[in-house]
Order: structure tokens, then C-alpha cells, then sequence
């Protein structure tokens, strides 16, 4: 029987669930098979006053899925090529969110063998999540969701998050997350710190995700939300 992670733990600070996701299982099912990873890297986008997150730009047709229930899929196009898989945080009307950045196979060794899956648009095309899953409730346990670790995840570091350079100091913060020693994760740390699980990365006010973080980010009329 599934057991998705309940919504409670997708309505808190973003910071927070995007450090605890890691070591969590995404479960896919396609076809009558299930296809299980493991989430090894996120990247946290916390709202209207993070220059690198799209709720920046305020409530717009794209937008509205971060605004609503925590614990919702948010499913955005780069590009016009590759998909970002998010999961919606905090309270309605905050915007924000947490980017799956990349994930380890975990069902088998003909998985292992599959499309690697070190990066949002990487992930997404191997696991088929496109933006039909836009609004998908992570916590029904139906085709798509989230469950607990399987064992302790270990050491996390942090670091600026990756493609959001125009943000400013926004793009220093240190909200990029990942397993420490991962093969898995999207891109080699270059400034990395490690993470305290007991303390809060860095104090915020409470607020939504998010800006495009694909492993293809390019800076100017490439990015995808432009000035």
C-alpha cells in the first residue's frame, strides 16, 4: 500500500522540506510498474520576495499552482523542451516551493541502466512527468508521490542554487541541497557547506518556487522568465 508523505509536511517552511526530502522515495507508476528513486538533490524557492522564484512575478495563470495547498505538484516548461517537477510548500497564497533537482533509480538494475536522471529535465523525461501532472496532489498515493526515507539519508550539504544569477543576492543564497558524495546529483558542488539538521539553514521570514534550475541554464533571452 502507498504511503505518501501527508500534507503537513509539504505546509511548513520551505527551507525545511527541502532538506527533508532528501533520502525521500518518489514513486512513478507507468504501464502497471512502479518506478521507485530517490531524491538526492532540491533546490528551495520561498515566495514573492525571491527574486530567483516565479512567484515573483506575482499571481499569473503559470503561477497560481504555487499559491494554492501545499503538497501539490507544480509542472513547468523550459525552453520549450525540458519539464521541472516541484512540490508546493507552506501555506496558501505564499508561493512557494521546493525543485526536484535529481534523483537515484532505486527499482532495479534495469533502472539503473535507464536515461540518467541528474537533472530536472533529466528526471522528468525519464519518469514521464509533464504538465499534465501541473496540480497533481502528491498526497493521494496514486500514480505519483512521495514517501519517507527508507533509511537515513546522511550527510546534506548546500549552495547557491544553479541558473538564477540574475537574481542578485538572491542567487547566493545557500538553498540548494543535496546527499553529500551522491553520483546522482545534477551538478559538482563548487562552494559547498555542510548542513546542520537541527538548525535552520539561514533565518527567513515566512512566505513562495520557482525560477527555472535546469542543468541547460543559459543566461539572457534564454532564461525563462526575462526582465
Amino acid at each position: 500500500m502507498p504511503d505518501p508523505l501527508p500534507r503537513f509536511f509539504y505546509d511548513r517552511d520551505t527551507l525545511d522540506v527541502a532538506r527533508e526530502l532528501l533520502g525521500c522515495r518518489l514513486f512513478r507508476r507507468i504501464d502497471g510498474r512502479i518506478l521507485v528513486s530517490r531524491v538526492v538533490e532540491t533546490e528551495a524557492y520561498v515566495g514573492r520576495e525571491d527574486l530567483a522564484c516565479h512567484a515573483s512575478k506575482g499571481l499569473t495563470p503559470r503561477t497560481e499552482p504555487m499559491f494554492g495547498p501545499a503538497g501539490h505538484a507544480y509542472v513547468y516548461l523550459i525552453y520549450g523542451l525540458h519539464h521541472c517537477f516541484n512540490v508546493v510548500t507552506e501555506a496558501p497564497g505564499s508561493g512557494s516551493a521546493v525543485l526536484v533537482r535529481a534523483v537515484e533509480p532505486l527499482s532495479n538494475s534495469e533502472e539503473r541502466a535507464s536515461p540518467r536522471m541528474d537533472g530536472p529535465g533529466r528526471l522528468t523525461k525519464a519518469l514521464a512527468i509533464d504538465r499534465s501532472w501541473n496540480r497533481w496532489d502528491l498526497t493521494r498515493g496514486e500514480a505519483l508521490w512521495i514517501e519517507a526515507p527508507d533509511r537515513p539519508p546522511g550527510p546534506i550539504d548546500s549552495g547557491p542554487r544553479i541558473g538564477v544569477e540574475y537574481a542578485g543576492e538572491w542567487a547566493k543564497k545557500p538553498w540548494r541541497f543535496w546527499l553529500k558524495g551522491s553520483p546522482w546529483i545534477s551538478s559538482p558542488p563548487r562552494s559547498a557547506r555542510p548542513v546542520d539538521r537541527r538548525a535552520s539553514v539561514e533565518p527567513r521570514r515566512l512566505s513562495g518556487p520557482m525560477v527555472e534550475a535546469s542543468e541547460h541554464s543559459r543566461p539572457g533571452k534564454d532564461r525563462p522568465d526575462g526582465p
